[in-house]
Parts: C-alpha cells; structure tokens; sequence
C-alpha cells in the first residue's frame, strides 16, 4: 500500500479555491445559458440525447422516465428530478414561446400545477428543434468533447440557426450573478438579423423597431417605456406588463337581472393564475380592494376566462384600475440579458446579443460549407477513378486477372492507371452492375453535378457576401415555416401610466412635505446624528455650533453624521455598518425646529448608521453605489438596484464574521476613488469596469488597499473638487490638492498624503470642502469651522492647522454637508 501524504493548507485558501471552482461550475456548467444556442448544459444534453434515441417529430413520443435515463447516464450525472424539471419547462407552451419539445400527457399549467411523473409522459423533438437546432449537428459545425466519464462524446454547442436565447427567453440564478431574459417573436427577430447582415451599422433607433419588445407566450400586454429601451440598449432594465381585461355585462340565472363585471382573459408572463386569485380574494376580504361581490374562474380549453363580478353601481373601470395598481395585474418583468460569450459571463445589449448569434452562424455555415466541399471533393474523386477504370475496361480487366491479390492489384491500377489509393479501392470494390451503358452514363452525370457543386462550395467560403446571402434566405425560409403572429401587444405611452400608477399609491406625501417645508425656516439645517435621530436646527442654534462656546445637540453623545439644507431635500440613501441600505424619504408632517422629526427607516434593528448619501434626482446609468468594508474590500453594484428599495432596509453586501461596513459613496463611471487609512496613506484608483467591476447584491467585492500592519481604512470619497480636507485625532488639519496624487492599482500600498504630527495621532476624518465643516469631540462638543480659511500644501507634507482642544479631548468625527 502506497505510503500516504498529507499536506497541510490554510483553511481559508482551501476554502476560496474550493469556493471560486464552485462558483464557475454553477456559472459555467450550469445555471447561465450560452449566447449561441441559447441553451443551458442540461437543456443541450436533453436534446442531443434525444436526436441519439431518434425521437425526431415524425417518430412516436417516447416515455420520459427513458429520457431521463439516458441524459443521467451518459451525460448529466445530477438529480433525476432535476433533469426531469428542465424537460418538462422545454415542453411547456406557458412558459416557452418556442418549445423544443413535443410532449404527450399532463406538463402542468398556468395555474402551477405539477406535471406528472416522469413514467406517464411523453416527449419527442419538436420540429423547430429538429431543425433549427439539431438538423446539422453530424455536419461538423460544432466541436464534441468528451463527457464526465469519458465514455461518450458530447456537443460543446448545438448548431443554431436561430437565436433562441432571444426566442426562448431565459431565466437563472448563478453564483453573484443573475440571468432573466424574456422570450421574443421569431419573425421580428429574423427581421433584426437580416437587418444587421445587410446594414451592420443599424442605428439602435431602427433596430427596435424591428424588435420593438418581448412577445410572451401567455399573451398580455408590453408597456413602451424607459426601462424596456434602456433593458434593449444597455443590457438591464425593468419591463412593465399589464394582462389583458375588460368590462362587460353578465347574466346572472336564468331571467334574473344583469350585473358588471370585469373578465380578465391575459395575465401577465410568468404570473399564476390560481395565485393571483387568491392573492385577490385576500385584498377583497381585508378591504383594500372594495366594490367586488364574487371572483369565478371560468377557464376552459379554449382559454382564460376569470370573472370579477361587481357590486351594484360600482364603476367598472374604476375597478379595473384598482386591479391594476394593487395586485399583479401590472407587474414589472426585471430583465438581465446575460449570457455566457467565449465561457465566460456577459452582460449584453440586444444589439450585441444578435451580433453574437450571427458572428456563431458564420462560423457554423463556413465550417458545414468546408464538410459539405470535403465530401464533394471525396465522392468526386472516387467518380473520376470509376469513369477512368471503365474508358479502360479491358485493360483494369487483364491487370486484375494478373495480380496475386488484392494488394497487388491495387498498386498495379495505381502505377499504370495513375489513380489514388482511394480511386483504386472504390474500383476493385466496383459491382459487375456498374459495367452496364445505363450506369456508366449515370456516373458520367454525377461528375457533372459534383462539379458544379464543388464551385458553388468554393465561391461561399472565398465570397463572404455569398454565404451572408445564404444566411438570409436560410433565416427567411425559417421565418416562413416557424413564424407566427405577435400574442403580446405593445401599448404606447408606458413611462406616463407607470407614473399615474405610481402617484396614486402615494396621494399626499407631496403635499404633506410641501406643507411641512412651508412650516420650516428655509435657512435651517437638517442634523443627522448616527443613532439615527433627525433633527432640524435653526440658525440661530448653528450659529452657536463652535468649540469655545459648547452646544451639545443631543441629550447623549452621539456624533452628527451629515448637515443637509432643508429646501430643497435631497433624495438620501442610508448605509449600515451591517451591509444594509434604505431610502429616506422626507414627509416633514409639521414638527417644529429643535424637535425630534423621525427616525430612519425601519429594519435597520440598532445597526449603526455609517453613511447617508445624497441619491441624483434624475437616473443616470454611470452612477454606482460602492461600499468599503473594514477587512479593505471595495464592491460596486449599479445605483438602479438600490433606488427601487422601499423604505425598509435591504441588505446588499454579505460581510464575514468580524468585518463591518466601513463607508460608502456614489461612484461615477470613468471619475476617480480615494481610499484612505488612518496613518495618512491614500490610494487614488480610476473608477471603472477592470478596477472595480460591478457585482451582484451578495457579493463581498474584490481587496484593494494593501494595508501595513495596525493600519486602519477610515474610509472612502469619490471628490468632487480637486481639495481634499483630512483631519487627525489630535485637532491637527491639512488641505491637499488629490490632483498630485498619483494613480494606483488594487494590492498597491497608496500614496502618503500627510506626516502625523507624533506616532499616537491617527486620520479620524476627511471631506470635500463644503460651506459647512463640523467637528465632534471625544467630550461632547460640536463645533464647526471654514475650511476655505485653511493652507493648501503638496502630499506627504505636515498639518498646517491645529485646532485648540481641552486637555485629554481627541476629534471623533468630521461633520459634512450634503448638497442636492
């Protein structure tokens, strides 16, 4: 027995090299699909198992349990159930607007009923999947690999000739990252593609009118808005549904009077019907939706039909918005259009999406072409040697007769005859039926054909406009036989019925803070301390804010975070020391100033307040929330995942035991972070996709200040005026010019900014210059001063101010204002 060895490692190297293989298999085996054929692995193994059974559509359905067997044992060694659940949604007409699959027995419904087990249904391929998909897979356009046990080979990609990532639509939760695409309608699709082959520099404004949105298979209703242009544009986006319903008259019995009703016949994609029943019925019995007398769900085979009978003089329409603004009748599909290109994940807009299809066609086109032209150019060959042994019959004859076997005779036609081992083969394996005048002739005819048929394959490889034209009449053809009429229509004006909609569910905050703010002095403050008290102070008050007159503004120590104007508020985000954020939203209900206003947004639980930032007015698609954790990681996720929030706090960082959010702030793309430690070293990086790459709402964020033993991050600023104001513990104060910094990368240790005065002195603070810069103290005083008053000096030079503190009394906090 071999001696065994045991290696020690680290447990937590073990555990991000175990994690990070982990992570790519769920990415890259898994959960994304890839953005040619627009398959996940399982649902590509599920279809190539099935061309191997031979389960094409003119053959019978076969059991899927034989299915499953196959795909588990040759090339998906998973849960069966698993495998199964991926077969059953490619069936599914509800969830598919394009299914791969035919299948035969219960697959479930619109109302999330289960489908059967596996031994009672059926499945065969689908006609647009035997063809589209499947139909050129012997043709070597793709590459094969061996599976997991090495016994089979197995498909890296199907040769698509269609996009059915856009078709299909996709949905999918990797590890960090997300995927939710909505399914489209193949006819405008195909038109977008031979949009972009004969005019690749299509102008976006052109190319969604081609795709103008998502077509769902359950029907209902697109919005046109902002968010499905911008989900087109840039990848990601928020498309408003609404289903389908109307008003009408019922009979209620036989002779018995008419009563309204409101009949809803769509629901929108993805959203149960028995669900969303229930969900209602629960509004109707707690009382926010009134005027309702009965809910029937009338559906039948020949599609939805469920009933929302009216009380008497109750205003249908009325109802019907009421549906729409307080259940799922109008919803939002959040579409990710990310996909995997070259293995690895991508965000894409449509355009690149179709790009990336139709640069994956050429290539399969140019290497079935080359297979196409190979087998030409074989069969040719062996036609010439034929037609070359029969003008010289008697001569082939008389040397066959001569050889001494087969060996011989085969190198005898080759030296005299001139032929190729090939050539010689096919004519000693020549049947005696090929001697007669009809076949010779039919040989001769054949040589023509694969003539011509060898140029025509020549011109498409060395013509790259020939085989384009190809595509297109390919894609046109696929349009005729598979295209079908639009089932989701497309209403206009989305972005003013998503406001009306929105306004509704808030009817008075505007007018509450209006009459609030009428109430305030408009030259007052907004102070907020980090226990999370709002407080507004009156001039008078600031005015009395320095340190040799004492004011403390709370009954307890609790240091001011921000001072913000009051008119106009600010839309402000606040962050945790737990990972957690919220929206503000002022609703000033008449308090007086000097009195406590309110508390932050609930959820927050005693976690401890480290930054409140100032939100855009408008949306800007650069903007991007990044945090600073106190183990020296730096995460950005997009503002618009975070502006959606209510007024509950959200986590969106996951922290390790220990490790605290340190601060956060609004990044812009292509500006610049500082990052900044407590020994006066700052790290100056460019904000952008390679340096700091935006992540999903769980993950930690990558390392990048390198930190010297005992050092401290204290936070992080993105400037936006070229001074930067630090502070120590001791009172000292510099200002430096952050243009003089120079520019690192993630791991470098960072520039020195400041000498400390003494070894014991740290950084607590540092902030742009604003009109108003205050100072807590280690003894509870408040102060503030004018930063413009103080000496601008290079990098790495000593403090230049020093402000007067009591004996034992250290600086905790800067204090800074936040402008709209």
């Amino acid at each position: 027995m071999a001696e065994e060895r045991v290696e020690p490692i680290a447990l937590h190297q073990e555990m991000q090299r175990s994690y990070l293989e982990y992570a790519m298999s769920v990415i890259v085996g898994r959960a994304l699909p890839d953005a040619r054929d627009g398959l996940k692995p399982v649902q590509r193994r599920i279809l190539f198992a099935m061309q191997e059974l031979g389960l094409t559509p003119d053959r019978p359905y076969r059991k899927c349990a034989r299915v499953v067997g196959d795909v588990l044992g040759k090339y998906h060694p998973h849960g069966d159930q698993a495998v199964y659940d991926a077969l059953v949604r490619l069936v599914q007409t509800f969830a598919s607007r394009h299914p791969l699959l035919d299948g035969h027995g219960n697959f479930g419904s619109v109302d999330d009923d289960p489908p059967a087990a596996m031994r009672y249904t059926e499945t065969r391929l689908a006609p647009i999947a035997h063809q589209a998909l499947l139909d050129e897979i012997g043709d070597d356009t793709v590459d094969f690999a061996p599976n997991f046990d090495g016994s089979q080979q197995e498909p890296t990609v199907l040769p698509a000739q269609l996009p059915f990532l856009l078709l299909n639509g996709c949905s999918g939760i990797a590890v960090g990252m997300a995927t939710s695409i909505p399914p489209h309608n193949l006819g405008e699709v195909v038109d977008g593609l031979i949009a972009l082959i004969r005019k690749p520099e299509l102008g976006d404004e052109k190319l969604l009118q081609l795709i103008p949105g998502p077509d769902f298979p359950t029907g209902g209703e697109v919005l046109l808005s902002s968010g499905l242009r911008e989900t087109y544009l840039n990848g990601r986006g928020s498309i408003p549904m609404r289903g389908v319903a109307h008003t009408e008259e019922i009979q209620l019995g036989k002779g018995r009077h008419k009563r309204n009703a409101v009949v809803v016949t769509e629901l929108p994609y993805q959203l149960s019907k028995a669900g969303w029943i229930e969900k209602l019925a629960e509004s109707v019995n707690d009382g926010k939706i009134g005027g309702i007398a009965d809910i029937r769900d009338e559906s039948d085979r020949e599609g939805m039909r469920v009933v929302v009978e009216l009380r008497r003089d109750t205003d249908p329409d009325k109802v019907l918005k009421e549906l729409q603004r307080r259940t799922a009748l109008q919803s939002n599909f959040g579409a990710i259009l990310l996909a995997l290109v070259d293995g690895q994940p991508r965000q894409l807009s449509l355009r690149q999406l179709l790009q990336t299809f139709l640069d994956y066609r050429e290539l399969t086109l140019i290497r079935r072409t080359s297979y196409a032209l190979r087998k030409t150019e074989n069969r040719l060959e062996v036609v010439e040697g034929l037609i070359s042994a029969l003008n010289n019959l008697q001569q082939v004859i008389a040397m066959i007769q001569e050889a001494n076997d087969a060996a011989s005779a085969r190198a005898s036609l080759m030296v005299r005859l001139e032929l190729s081992e090939r050539q010689a083969d096919s004519v000693l394996a020549m049947p005696l039926r090929r001697l007669t005048g009809l076949e010779q002739e039919s040989l001769r005819q054949e040589l023509e054909e694969l003539r011509t048929e060898r140029q025509r394959l020549r011109l498409l490889l060395e013509n790259r406009d020939q085989l384009l034209d190809a595509m297109v009449e390919e894609l046109k053809g696929l349009k005729k036989r598979f295209g079908t009429p639009r089932r989701t229509r497309l209403v206009e004006g989305g972005d003013a019925l998503i406001a009306e909609r929105a306004a509704s569910q808030r009817p008075n905050t505007e007018l509450l803070r209006q009459q609030a703010l009428s109430a305030l002095p408009g030259d007052g403050r907004v102070l907020i301390q980090a226990d999370g008290q709002v407080k507004i102070v009156t001039p008078q008050v600031l005015g009395r804010l320095h340190l040799n007159d004492s004011c403390p503004v709370g009954d307890e120590l609790s240091p001011a975070r921000v001072i913000l104007p009051i008119e106009p508020p600010p839309r402000l985000l606040v962050v945790s020391a737990g990972g957690r954020v919220a929206l503000v939203r002022w609703e000033f209900a008449g308090q007086q100033p000097g009195l406590l206003n309110r508390f932050l947004p609930t959820g927050l639980d005693g976690d401890p307040v480290v930054s409140l930032l100032s939100l855009p007015n408008q949306d800007n698609e650069e903007l991007s929330l990044g945090l600073l954790s106190s183990d020296g990681r730096f995460k950005r996720l997009p503002l618009a995942e975070v502006l959606d929030l209510s007024g509950r706090a959200t986590s969106v960082l996951k922290l390790k035991d220990g490790v605290v959010l340190n601060s956060a702030v609004i990044c812009k793309e292509h500006h610049e972070l500082l990052l900044i430690s407590d020994i006066g070293r700052i790290l100056r990086l460019p904000v952008n996709e390679a340096t700091l790459p935006l992540m999903g709402k769980l993950a930690q964020g990558p390392m990048t200040m390198r930190r010297l033993p005992g050092e401290k991050l204290i936070g992080a600023i993105t400037p936006e005026q070229p001074q930067l104001l630090l502070m120590s513990s001791a009172g000292a104060l510099v200002r430096i010019n952050t243009s003089e910094l120079r520019y690192g990368q993630r791991g470098d240790l960072g520039t020195i900014a400041v000498s400390l005065n003494n070894e014991t002195d740290r950084l607590v603070g540092f902030s742009s210059l604003d009109d108003i810069t205050g100072i807590v103290t280690s003894n509870g005083r408040h102060g503030r001063f004018d930063p413009n008053s103080l000496e601008t000096v290079e990098p790495g030079a000593e403090f230049s101010d020093q402000l007067s503190l009591q004996k034992d009394e250290t600086i905790l906090e800067l204090i800074s204002t936040i402008h709209p």
